[in-house]
């Protein structure tokens, strides 16, 4: 088992309008712990990343980051979101910045680093993801892989404790999916704690400690991938995998 439980999830429930979307969720995420969800669209994978990070407040019970409920509060909230990077489906850049700029904002803003220091730790972070030749390009002058890329080196620019990625090769052609599944395979070797909502399942095979199956607004199975796909708990799960070529 990995380090401490960071981000704790206790029986959190969520609607839209009449229609449950997240039905009494409980699970924890440890630090260091890459965890991978799977499911079908609509059974509450994004909602719950969405919920972690309060972009959908959670209609009951409790979601805790390091010891700290999430909540209204916007300090706190600040904080959090912070702490807890994200990385969507679509890459959300600022198409009249840089890419150099789109990685300097917040840090300049929000921990008031220097222009000059961000500069050097937003290259840093472009190396990593092997785009420093494209600093002074503008997002529009990318591939879709590429721009995603620029995304993730954004979100680590403001030192997150975990990274959560809402399926972020699901936008993409399918050439670029593993120039991005790659940056993020090099994340889960240092040591990154991600949780990642994903329809690749060579890619959770493989970089996953563990895998949980959403069904229907509930976690219904969660296992190491070895077992998990090497003996699917149900006949469902193993369609599932099935098709999605797992």
């Amino acid at each position: 088992m990995k380090g401490r439980p960071y981000i704790v999830v206790d029986r959190v429930c969520k609607s839209f309008g009449p229609q449950p979307v997240l039905r009494e969720v409980s699970t924890q995420f440890r630090t260091g712990e890459v965890s991978v969800i799977i499911g079908a669209s609509g059974s509450g994978k994004s909602t719950l990343l969405r919920a972690i990070n309060r972009l959908e407040p959670h209609d009951s019970g409790s979601i805790t980051i390091d010891g700290v409920p999430v909540g209204s509060d916007e300090a706190t909230l600040q904080r959090q979101r912070i702490a807890v990077g994200m990385v969507f489906q679509q890459f959300n850049l600022f198409g009249h910045m840089t890419v150099l700029d789109n990685l300097t904002l917040a840090p300049r803003r929000i921990h008031k680093t220097p222009r000059g220091e961000a500069n050097v730790q937003a290259m840093a972070l472009l190396r990593r993801v092997g785009l420093q030749e494209h600093a002074a390009r503008y997002p529009w002058q990318l591939s879709g892989g590429q721009q995603q890329r620029v995304a993730i080196a954004r979100a680590l620019a403001m030192r997150p404790q975990v990274m959560l990625f809402d399926e972020p090769t699901s936008a993409l052609d399918p050439e670029m999916v593993q120039e991005v599944l790659d940056v993020m395979r090099e994340l889960a070797r240092a040591g990154m704690t991600m949780v990642i909502v994903t329809h690749e399942m060579g890619f959770a095979r493989e970089v996953a400690d563990r895998v949980l199956f959403f069904d229907q607004g509930r976690i219904a199975h969660e296992a190491p991938p070895a077992e998990f796909f090497g003996q699917p708990a149900s006949e469902r799960i193993r369609a599932f995998i099935g098709r999605m070529g797992g």
